[in-house]
């Protein structure tokens, strides 16, 4: 591998630049191709990012020798397919999340991964912000006591049409795919491993969830509870609660830059973690350390897990009622 990661990235949707600036902000990495399903865009997405190749074929970005890495920023319908046409090419891939649209999916491309010994990571940016890191190290230090509720809500009202990838079923829309999995994934990474799932959702005209609740149960015994929403504007807070004491992301907790702690015995403290930008360029790094020590996942979003959302995802849409294509694909 050259000193620099070589970056490419597959999409040139929104983001696609949002990744691309935060490659920017990143030492030792650089963008060199980009792909899209026309000349026009990836043509002009090159231009903006200052990008050497662009391509208008997915195929010929997995094939380019000079690329390291890709990143998957396509829609969760197409990451499948997407990612095993990379990881047949011999490129290690980020894969924005979710991960894919369901269990199979995740499993397949998790399988030809291991065969081909190649690295992949979903993108769950916000669990390598070093606010969110340091609220693992004071859960799991015992600070709080024994963790037993997590409360975490994600929701913005949406005026899209119908054929948006948000409403659209065959775009994997609905809240869950697109909002849901931050507080699922973010209350499986503080609280352990989820046992169980009940599920209870509002579908659309289109037949996806424009908003869903659901409550976890944890193999330790704690349980989370939480919504996403496509109606309505939320707080978007996550707070986790044990016997001596709560711990809470501030602010919009999926990109938080501080966290308080609060105990029984009055005392509490607030602590400053700022990211870098937006905060994708702490999974950039992430990514990095990981290629650069011949690993082949992240101990911080492990395959595996990935694997096990995605099927807590799926059970969550078969008691909402959400089917998509790729589910009767795998029947």
């Amino acid at each position: 591998m050259s000193k620099a990661i070589r970056w490419g990235i597959l999409g040139t949707g929104k983001i696609a630049k949002a990744f691309a600036k935060a490659l920017t902000e990143v030492n030792d990495v650089e963008l060199v191709a980009v792909a899209s399903r026309t000349e026009v865009n990836a043509a002009a997405f090159a231009a903006e990012y200052g990008v050497a190749r662009s391509y208008a074929s997915y195929q010929a970005l997995a094939d380019d020798p000079e690329v390291d890495v890709v990143y998957l920023a396509t829609p969760h319908p197409m990451h499948h397919a997407d990612a095993l046409m990379c990881l047949n090419a011999g490129k290690p891939i980020l894969v924005e999340k979710s991960f894919t649209v369901n269990r199979r999916e995740a499993e397949g491309i998790i399988a030809l991964a291991r065969e081909k010994k190649l690295f992949v990571m979903e993108a769950m940016w916000t669990r390598f912000l070093p606010a969110v890191l340091e609220a693992k190290r004071i859960v799991d230090s015992g600070e709080i006591g024994l963790p037993a509720t997590v409360q975490a809500d994600f929701g913005f009202a949406s005026d899209a049409g119908p054929e948006h990838r948000l409403f659209n079923p065959e775009l994997g829309g609905g809240s869950l795919l697109d909002l849901g999995i931050y507080p699922l994934s973010i209350a499986a990474f503080l609280m352990g491993e989820v046992a169980s799932v009940q599920a209870s959702g509002e579908l659309g005209p289109t037949g996806v969830d424009v908003q869903a609740s659901f409550i976890l149960r944890h193999q330790n015994g704690g349980m989370s509870t939480c919504t996403s929403s496509l109606r309505a504007r939320t707080p978007t807070e996550l707070t986790i609660c044990g016997s001596k004491g709560f711990l809470r992301l501030n602010g919009r907790f999926h990109n938080t830059e501080s966290i308080t702690v609060e105990l029984n015995d009055g005392t509490g403290r607030t602590q400053q973690l700022p990211r870098i930008g937006h905060g994708y360029a702490h999974e950039i790094m992430e990514v990095s350390r990981c290629l650069r020590a011949g690993l082949l996942e992240s101990p911080v979003m492990p395959q595996a897990e990935s694997v096990a959302l995605m099927g807590v995802l799926d059970a969550m849409r078969a008691q909402i009622g959400v089917a998509y294509p790729a589910d009767r694909q795998g029947a």
